[in-house]
């Protein structure tokens, strides 16, 4: 069971590689909202059959359940994944694998929010590692020298940086949201509100009108999304971190920046130079210590 569990959390990471530098950055022509919206409406519509089967479980949910989910939903669904999206926007203007490895900062973020929110102290050499992890995204960014705040590659590690951010008060908010329902109902309670939350703001900026702008290829990633590193591939990682440690799981998910790097330098012929590969290796290093720790 170790070895799939192993190969299903890899396999997960590899998905989202390929969602990163392949399928994404393909969509940059529409607004990023539309983007999100067309995404998690598909994926809620795909699961919405499946869950009116046990509409009831929605009346067992408390106050303080809905909040949670609206909370993960804003963040994680809408503000995160409309981060994320307009970071590989950036095409041809940056290496995508540097926006896809600033996301392996997610639990500082994490931890940091724990300790805020949930006063969970974080041993004292979490401060030590990162601190190292954020130097070493600096350094797979800018190199050696100062960032220019107008420039493209600052724009899309800003972008990024709020998705991270946004994905790991996510994470903290999944502890509450899951309190009282399974994994199934908060996935679909997730997507299915964060795709009114998103109905919302394309209404509101006019960007609605604009769904028949897409085209049928972009329809088609749409759906690759939808059937890959949407629902399936979140399901292969929890069901792989139900039988790993943490710090196994982190191990695993090294194929996700992998496969970017790997992915970026096939496609564009994009590849990182000697201090960013400086950077990278004190960032994974860094990440994977917190992540022992925290195990």
């Amino acid at each position: 069971m170790y070895r799939v569990a192993f190969l299903a959390v890899m396999l997960a990471a590899v998905f989202w590689g390929i969602d990163g530098i392949v399928l994404r950055p393909a969509l940059f022509s529409l607004p990023v909202a539309l983007v999100v919206f067309v995404e998690s409406s598909i994926v809620a519509v795909l699961l919405t059959p499946l869950m009116l089967r046990r509409v009831s479980w929605l009346k067992e949910l408390q106050a303080k359940d809905w909040l949670a989910f609206l909370g993960l939903a804003l963040l994680g669904g809408a503000v995160g994944t409309m981060a994320i999206t307009k970071a590989l926007f950036y095409v041809n203007f940056i290496n995508l694998s540097i926006v896809v490895l600033i996301q392996k900062l997610q639990p500082v973020f994490a931890i940091f929010l724990a300790a805020v929110l949930l006063h969970e102290r974080p041993r004292k050499r979490f401060i030590l590692y990162a601190a190292a992890a954020v130097s070493g995204a600096y350094l797979m960014t800018f190199g050696w020298h100062l960032p220019v705040l107008q420039g493209k590659i600052t724009a899309a590690a800003t972008y990024a940086l709020v998705a991270t951010f946004s994905f790991s008060a996510s994470t903290i908010l999944s502890k509450r949201a899951l309190r009282n329902a399974e994994f199934k109902q908060a996935t679909y309670l997730r997507f299915a509100l964060t795709a009114i939350i998103m109905l919302v703001i394309i209404l509101s900026s006019g960007q609605v009108v604009q769904i028949s702008e897409i085209s049928g290829k972009q329809w088609l990633i749409f759906l690759l999304i939808a059937f890959t590193t949407g629902g399936p591939a979140i399901f292969l990682y929890y069901f792989g971190l139900r039988h790993i440690k943490a710090s196994q799981a982190t191990i695993a998910e090294l194929a996700f920046p992998l496969t970017a790097m790997i992915l970026e330098y096939f496609i564009r012929g994009n590849l990182l130079h000697g201090e960013q590969w400086l950077g990278v290796i004190l960032l994974l290093v860094s990440i994977t210590l917190i992540a022992r720790e925290q195990s």
